[in-house]
């Protein structure tokens, strides 16, 4: 049964800092494209981050550009790591974060992912 669970969300200040993980599982992600989308009260969801399968590609939205950034780590057996570093915090970043996997690189920066997340919320107070 593949799971995508993801943690580390919570409230912190602007200018601050959160980490958020997600640790996807029950099947082997070798290959697979991850990301990040956020979905904000009333708006529609959106990318935020991505990274090809091998790591070489990195994107991210216009809005998150050089505060956040996206990495993996496939090192357990057992399942695949991606992280999304936030910094510079900023209120309108406040959202419910979701991790998402798919084959295809394409999809994930659409917001098409076959594997989805169940979300981690984020907020940031001014």
């Amino acid at each position: 049964q593949v799971q995508l669970v993801e943690s580390g969300g919570g409230l912190v200040q602007a200018g601050g800092s959160l980490r958020l993980s997600c640790a996807a599982s029950g099947r082997t992600f070798s290959g697979y494209a991850l990301g990040w989308c956020r979905q904000a009260p009333g708006k529609e969801r959106e990318f935020v981050s991505s990274m090809s399968g091998s790591g070489g590609i990195k994107t991210y939205s216009d809005s998150v550009k050089g505060r956040f950034t996206i990495s993996r780590d496939s090192r357990d057996n057992a399942k695949t790591m991606v992280y999304l570093q936030m910094n510079s915090l900023k209120p309108e970043d406040t959202a419910v974060y979701f991790c998402a996997a798919d084959v295809s690189l394409v999809l994930v920066r659409l917001g098409r992912s076959e594997y989805w997340g169940q979300g981690t919320q984020v907020t940031v107070s001014s």
